[in-house]
């Protein structure tokens, strides 16, 4: 039987524990492994000249990435999930109390249940490595460390640490995890296995190490180490909790509880908490929805984008970038990152400058933050050249073209492009609603052009949108879809059209709010009422984010192209033709004078109703501008803009917001029932001159009774 532990004992009486799950890239934990871990630890405890154990990863970038997901899928009642939380914590605990030393040795991603085994282990050293990466990302499932981690991490790091990681998620970088005490020691990655053999025999002779209590000690003597100030960090981080979740996620504040329980009551009771919650959140609707989202971003890393399965993409070894503005320099901070060269162009010097500066300062930034050191840094930004003219894209495979969103400019620099570049050179457009088919109208070889639709600020965005034409080759959309998922991007491939699938889905939202402004509704309500709903931020926020004259224009030409259902008041005219812009120019519908963020109330005296806003019920608000949305993206799959719902879903997801525990629109609009979200439409579209009338394709499917899963 192939085996993911494998075990050996060198002369020196160390023990070489590898992990590496056969046939899978990256190591997970699953249920099916309980009995050889047992096993393990079994021969451990009675290998007679054992001195110490090391664990280290068999596979080349990555330690263990995790449970396996597909066992959270097996838990049919929370009784289940507990029990296996139980059989979790018992590993880790025997782990902890096993006769002989264990080191783990770091090195790629160590998260969920791979750091909670890391911390059983008595000493932890880990790669310099910016591929290594530790964390406790339970919470982005809807769940909580299940087997143990809500118990030794804050005894590891500290109680405000702790929780700073465990509540948000976040992954943590080898510098800062040294700082925190989350490893013990950084070495480079070629020396991992050599310093685990030197701490093991140490530890093994009898040396223990000396563990700095982290933070200031005042600090500490006030908050962490009595009664009353960890109960002030307790009501603090439920507080930051419930304002940023609007109460929609539950794992953050069953992991408070948990991790109260066992600092209050003791580890014990601690982890019988632990298990309880962990089972109880595992069948929750919620953290279903939220695996379902995790199991179709997995499934995207998959797709190639064509359906020929012998269409292999081409090699990108040097990419080229049309523009060095936020966009344009965004997407080279990214590459380089990647270790792509980059040949940045813009119209002169000054423009260029402003961009280089751009990615020097991001990459200092991460220098920073201690994700980099400085000679990382440095090589990362010296792959980035610039250029005025298109000396040096004759050697480029992939331009990406990120210059003001204009048709004729647009095909302008196509032309300009074709002919600097070579004949295979792929031509990529950066827009974000002017149709690809359009830009191609310019080309000399259309079959090169594609649509690479980047989302702001693109170092944290994680989605990228790739539009095909009818013309476009599939070798060319192979191709952009792979070098996305290099530059570490989730990517869905849709078809042309206007707006794409994302930016179309946005207009009838935003659509539908410039709407409730015209009748009388209120900046704040409107903003408040889809925050509550799940969105990040409201429609209104966002209008002046993106630009009031940008919106203005989108608005034009989605009218142009979809008609009445589309028309949009004259709100968003009247606003840009009284000089508002939004945050750009400080005049929009918030104020920017550096105070607390407050609407603009002279606003109101350019629209209808003036400064007597109406109230509407915040479930009004909250259908119209949801329904609108998830109708649009209905809209799409039947008009085959979406290849299939799984694309919609995380498309709207990462790159709009849509709230994840709602597990995207064509997941909403099961969960709800597509004949409920009909008869609702066909309400609404009566009561708005047919504005949100269902699309046809959701009509149909609450006749014969189908879900889109």
């Amino acid at each position: 039987m192939t085996r993911t532990f494998s075990f050996e004992i060198d002369s020196q009486g160390l023990g070489i524990v590898r992990i590496d799950k056969p046939g899978e890239k990256v190591n997970t934990l699953s249920i099916s492994l309980l009995e050889e871990v047992e096993e393990l630890l079994e021969r451990i405890d009675r290998e007679p000249n054992l001195k110490a154990v090391i664990l280290i990863s068999g596979k080349p970038d990555n330690f263990i990435a995790g449970a396996d997901i597909h066992d959270f899928l097996t838990f049919k009642t929370a009784e289940h999930a507990t029990e296996m939380s139980r059989r979790g914590q018992a590993f880790i605990d025997r782990l902890a109390r096993a006769k002989v030393p264990i080191v783990a040795a770091i090195h790629g991603s160590c998260l969920g249940g791979g750091l909670e085994l890391v911390l059983g282990c008595h000493y932890r050293i880990a790669t310099d490595d910016p591929q290594t990466v530790l964390g406790l990302p339970e919470v982005q499932l809807g769940l909580i460390p299940g087997a143990s981690g809500t118990q030794r991490l804050p005894r590891l790091i500290g109680l405000q640490a702790a929780l700073d990681m465990i509540l948000t998620g976040k992954n943590v970088y080898p510098r800062k995890a040294r700082r925190l005490g989350l490893v013990d020691e950084l070495v480079p990655r070629e020396a991992l296995l050599v310093a685990a053999r030197r701490k093991a025999l140490q530890l093994a002779a009898g040396w223990r190490p000396r563990r700095k209590k982290r933070g200031h000690p005042l600090v500490r003597a006030l908050l962490e180490n009595n009664p009353i100030g960890r109960a002030i960090i307790f009501k603090k981080a439920r507080h930051l909790v419930l304002h940023r979740t609007k109460g929609h996620y539950p794992a953050p504040l069953k992991a408070i509880e948990a991790i109260r329980c066992g600092l209050t009551a003791g580890m014990k009771k601690g982890l019988e908490r632990e298990a309880r919650l962990f089972g109880e959140l595992a069948v929750s609707p919620v953290t279903r929805q939220l695996i379902n989202l995790f199991f179709a971003i997995t499934a995207t890393k998959k797709d190639t984008g064509v359906s020929d399965p012998h269409v292999r993409p081409r090699r990108v070894r040097k990419l080229g970038i049309l523009g060095a503005g936020f966009m344009g320099s965004g997407i080279a901070m990214v590459a380089a990152d990647k270790g792509i060269p980059v040949r940045l162009k813009d119209k002169d010097d000054e423009s260029l400058s402003r961009g280089l500066k751009a990615c020097y300062d991001y990459f200092a930034e991460r220098r920073r933050k201690g994700i980099l050191d400085g000679r990382q840094m440095e090589q990362r930004f010296n792959l980035i050249s610039g250029t005025t003219d298109y000396a040096g894209f004759r050697t480029v495979d992939l331009v990406i073209e990120a210059v003001f969103e204009d048709l004729a400019v647009k095909q302008s620099v196509l032309a300009e492009l074709e002919r600097a570049a070579r004949e295979d050179c792929i031509f990529a457009s950066n827009t974000s609603s002017i149709p690809i088919t359009d830009i191609a109208r310019a080309a000399t070889r259309p079959e090169n052009v594609i649509g690479m639709h980047f989302f702001s600020p693109v170092p944290k965005m994680p989605l990228l949108e790739i539009i095909v034409t009818e013309q476009t080759d599939d070798s060319v959309t192979a191709t952009c879809v792979e070098f996305g998922k290099r530059l570490g991007k989730t990517v869905i491939v849709v078809r042309d059209g206007v707006g794409f699938y994302t930016s179309r889905i946005l207009a009838p939202y935003m659509n539908e709010a410039a709407h409730l402004l015209a009748e009388g509704a209120a900046i704040e309500d409107i903003d408040r009422a889809m925050v509550e709903w799940g969105f990040p931020v409201g429609p209104i926020t966002l209008l002046d984010e993106v630009g009031i004259d940008v919106a203005a224009h989108v608005a034009k030409i989605m009218h142009r192209a979809f008609g009445q259902r589309l028309r949009p008041p004259d709100t968003m005219e009247r606003i840009f033709a009284d000089g508002r812009y939004g945050r750009k120019n400080k005049r929009g519908f918030y104020t920017y004078d550096g105070k607390k963020k407050r609407v603009d109330e002279t606003v109101y005296d350019v629209l209808p109703h003036g400064r007597r806003r109406r109230r509407f019920p915040i479930e009004e608000i909250q259908e119209r501008l949801a329904l609108a949305m998830v109708n649009e993206a209905a809209l799409c799959l039947q008009e085959g803009i979406l290849r299939q719902p799984r694309d919609g879903d995380v498309g709207a997801i990462l790159g709009l917001g849509f709230p994840p525990f709602r597990g995207g629109p064509f997941r909403y609009i099961d969960a709800v029932g597509v004949g409920t979200i009909v008869q609702r439409l066909e309400v609404w579209a009566a009561r708005l001159n047919g504005r949100l009338a269902p699309a046809e394709m959701l009509v149909d499917m609450a006749k014969a009774g189908r879900t889109f899963y």
